[in-house]
């Protein structure tokens, strides 16, 4: 179905009367908390079972499951719903589901398992949220899941970098049971459940609704484009932003709730409703889309609005679009019928000057004057404290905009060296130091690797488990000096690739992550070993030494690439210096 007969079709059942709210994807809304006395028991037994520490994107989804935003999902995917959602966007029973919701873990906890074992999900702190039964445990393909879900293996996609980067080697799958939620302090009256949602909708006798899906700020141009779809179709709108996970570098969500509450006054009277998403985006293009259509349902949202490059995470390594702009709109056209959620595809609204108005791009004149401000141009507003323009914004979301980006405030970032022991990361970096501070006044600090295991890691060891808790302890202390508008400069080791993606997502939530690779030469650094360590782990003196007897996994696609076998230290500064300089972080 074209998008123009899809659009009349919608306006067609726009005069069908909807007695009450669309039923949950699969049918049953499937809320998996266990009652009060049952979660209680499961909450103190729990103590004595092996338990994985949830991260952010499992948290998320563990949330999803328990509340029944994922139905008609009962637990994490076994490997048959596994294996069919990758091929076909299908559960193993042809249930439409196009994202894979799996809890992976790493070898060594795999290995105290087995099928009907149970195992605490926790979260952060170590409170325990539920139980999973475990019915499977196997070893996906994850080369294979990136081509399918996402269509590319290439890891300038944020989801495909997370998938081939992060994720452990094994998958558990079975049935989830809830014991509570995760504990959410902020804006906790907007955080509803599908249930609750549900009665908020019965109680204002709203059946007709059309939501949004955003995780960026709405200006004008989202407003007229969110306001237009629901007078296409007759419906109230349910703005749901995406407050879980986002893009890296994308503006936190605290300041885009306080956003969307400065907006919401700008729709017409008992039109238009503010509810949170703690969903953990993939960024998978027409794939999430999907997804996200499946998940309002199960709000309650009887249409979803679709608009250009839905989901899309921008460019690959070659400056191409992942995914065509209208990928997303054909992909749920194919699936329309069986979604149940009439989807509501909606062109980009542009600003018109000469006729001083917003208008879908599809109407715009050859003779038009049509203007924008790309994200890019917003942030340097923002930061050189020059006017944005009224036709783009409204002033009470810019006033929060400009509290949370003060003009001339530092952006912090992190130089994260790595490279083989002897590579020269240290010297490079005390060079880097050194300019910076020649150039600046901004607080500079300097997370060595010997230093760090002094302080910071004393008490790890060498395994691989405690070499990459010790790449994340530098990472999360890099994250909070970035926080702060500072410079973290990290010159670790960092022999696996998963602890430094690791790191990366720790300190791109707040700032700009330069991961540098010393690419110094193993003859060169052992020829430099003035303390005889690399002799020592050729003698089999010292086990789980880099490069001898344990692997330096290459840095992919790093953000600079250096020679450490000759190079003057002070040259290779300077090359460092120049692309902060070119990517604007030195300013101020």
């Amino acid at each position: 179905m074209s998008q123009s007969a899809l659009a009349q079709s919608d306006v067609a059942a726009f005069h069908e009367e909807t007695p009450a709210l669309i039923p949950p994807h699969g049918g049953v809304l499937k809320e998996l908390y266990l009652p009060a006395e049952e979660a209680a028991a499961l909450k103190q037994r729990s103590a004595g079972l092996p338990g994985v520490d949830l991260d952010t994107r499992q948290l998320c989804d563990l949330e999803l499951l328990l509340n029944g935003a994922f139905s008609p999902l009962e637990g994490f995917l076994t490997q048959r719903d596994y294996e069919r959602v990758v091929e076909d966007y299908r559960l193993a029973d042809g249930t439409l589901w196009p994202i894979p919701i799996t809890l992976d873990v790493s070898e060594a906890f795999a290995e105290r398992l087995a099928p009907g074992s149970e195992v605490a999900l926790r979260d952060s702190q170590g409170v325990p949220l539920a139980v999973l039964e475990v019915q499977d445990i196997y070893r996906p393909d994850r080369t294979h899941e990136a081509l399918k879900v996402f269509g590319t293996t290439d890891c300038a996609h944020p989801g495909v970098a997370e998938l081939l980067e992060r994720y452990r080697p094994v998958n558990l799958g079975g049935r989830v049971r809830g014991i509570q939620a995760p504990s959410h302090y902020d804006f906790a009256a907007l955080r509803d459940t599908p249930r609750s949602l549900r009665e908020w909708f019965q109680a204002h006798g709203w059946h007709r609704i059309v939501a949004f899906q955003t995780r960026n700020p709405m200006h004008r141009a989202h407003r007229e484009l969110t306001l237009r779809a629901a007078q296409q179709v007759g419906a109230k709108l349910l703005v749901q932003p995406s407050v879980g996970r986002t893009k890296p570098g994308d503006i936190d969500h605290y300041t885009r709730v306080r956003c969307y509450q400065a907006l919401l006054p700008q729709y017409p009277a008992n039109s238009a409703h503010l509810s949170l998403l703690p969903l953990a985006m993939r960024m998978g293009g027409p794939r999430e889309a999907l997804w996200h259509a499946i998940i309002r349902k199960n709000y309650g949202a009887s249409h979803f609005i679709v608009g250009r490059d839905h989901a899309g995470p921008g460019n690959d390594s070659n400056g191409k679009p992942f995914y065509g702009p209208f990928d997303a709109q054909h992909l749920l056209e194919q699936h329309q019928d069986e979604l149940g959620i009439r989807i509501v595809p909606f062109p980009a609204m542009v600003y018109v000057a000469n006729r001083d108005t917003y208008l879908p791009s599809n109407e715009v004149l050859p003779d038009d004057e049509v203007r924008d401000i790309s994200g890019t141009q917003l942030r340097r507003h923002l930061h050189e404290g020059s006017e944005i323009p009224a036709w783009f914004s409204f002033p009470e979301v810019v006033k929060i905009l400009r509290e949370r980006h003060p003009a001339q405030a530092n952006r912090g970032f992190a130089l994260f060296f790595t490279g083989l022991s002897g590579a020269g990361k240290s010297t490079i970096a005390q060079a880097v130091v050194a300019q910076l501070l020649e150039r600046t006044s901004r607080a500079v600090t300097v997370l060595d690797g010997d230093e760090v295991r002094k302080h910071l890691s004393r008490g790890l060891g060498f395994s691989r488990e405690d070499r990459s808790a010790n790449v994340t302890r530098i990472g999360y202390v890099a994250s909070e000096i970035v926080r702060h508008g500072g410079i973290a400069v990290c010159a670790p080791i960092a022999p696996y690739a998963d602890a430094r993606a690791e790191a990366r997502a720790l300190v791109e939530a707040h700032g700009d992550f330069i991961e540098i690779h010393v690419a110094t030469s193993l003859e060169v650094c052992e020829a430099r070993d003035r303390k005889g360590l690399y002799a020592q782990a050729r003698a089999g003196a010292i086990a789980h030494f880099t490069g001898i007897s344990d692997p330096y996994e290459e840095p992919v696609r790093p953000e600079l690439r250096i020679d450490g076998n000759a190079a003057d230290p002070l040259v290779l500064a300077a090359d460092i210096v120049s692309l902060l300089e070119q990517r604007g972080l030195l300013q101020g």
